[in-house]
């Protein structure tokens, strides 16, 4: 998907209605390459009755982030949003995707104030250089506004010992099912033990309980281990370890009811509040799947 995606931009229309609200929608394209969008503008939405040109919506794979790449694809967009406005008077907004990055290590560091006022000023700066009104702004940075609303909470069922290499500890659940976007995309997130903090640690593998090979965390690039406590007795003293900031994208692949990977069933979903006198309240949202409905799902 984001091999199609890049360098494409989607384009957004409001269809003229006689009453108000009018209603704004994108095209069902996965969008639309740099050099065919003034075109596409000419043959479908130029001459309509029914539709004006309102929004120009683009997406960089990479997401907002501080590089030459970054700015170089964000000054392209600008240009398209100009070279447009030239042809299509009604277009004022531009939508940026892509989206602010979230929390994934201890050691994150990244200046939001920074990059806000760098894009709005490039905007600006180009706007004003090729005499175009500057675009009303859209942002869509969905992992950036949910991400944090979520977390994974795991505990430690087996211990193996591969090789004289490899400690695997085995969680009781699957990665594929609860967190895929460390299976799909090699995703990271912030990972802590939850107890035993006063305990030795060791470099470990983390394992789901699935058959397949592809059911771990993949802590790094070339480096699947992590640091985790030392556990002696599991059974009187299991070890609890969290994945946070897992609020986008991890709903279970087969949604909440539905037949998961390997038939791991769904977990439970606990929801935590916070009242204004700032304690805690927590509650259950959906209880875990059990495997009766689950086979009955299939038929059984």
């Amino acid at each position: 998907m984001e091999k199609l995606c890049k360098n494409k931009f989607r384009v957004g229309i409001r269809v003229a209605t006689d009453e108000e609200p009018k209603f704004e929608f994108y095209t069902s394209r996965l969008g639309i390459r740099q050099a065919d969008i003034i075109d596409y503008y000419h043959k479908s939405i130029k001459n309509s009755t029914k539709c004006e040109l309102k929004m120009l919506h683009f997406f960089i794979n990479t997401g907002i982030k501080d590089t030459t790449y970054y700015w170089s694809e964000l000054t392209k967009c600008i240009n398209v949003y100009c070279d447009l406005k030239k042809f299509c008077p009604s277009l004022d907004s531009l939508d940026i995707g892509g989206g602010f990055p979230i929390r994934t290590s201890l050691s994150f560091s990244y200046d939001y104030g920074y990059m806000a006022d760098e894009i709005i000023q490039k905007i600006k700066n180009i706007c004003e250089e090729r005499e175009v009104d500057e675009p009303n702004i859209f942002t869509e940075f969905g992992s950036f506004t949910v991400g944090e609303s979520g977390a994974a909470l795991y505990s430690i069922v087996d211990i193996k010992k591969q090789n004289d290499n490899e400690l695997w500890y085995m969680i009781d659940s699957s990665f594929i099912t609860t967190l895929p976007d460390t299976w799909g995309i090699k995703q990271k997130f912030i990972l802590l033990a939850v107890n035993h903090w006063d305990k030795e640690y060791q470099r470990v593998n983390l394992g789901g309980l699935t058959c397949d090979s592809e059911d771990y965390y993949n802590a790094e690039s070339h480096l699947n281990q992590v640091y985790m406590p030392i556990v002696t007795d599991k059974q009187k003293a299991p070890l609890f370890l969290g994945f946070f900031h897992t609020g986008a994208y991890q709903e279970s692949l087969g949604g909440y009811g539905g037949i998961q990977h390997c038939l791991i069933p769904a977990p439970k979903h606990v929801i935590i509040d916070v009242d204004d006198e700032g304690e805690m309240h927590t509650h259950l949202f959906a209880k875990e799947q059990s495997y009766k409905s689950m086979l009955k799902t299939l038929g059984y």
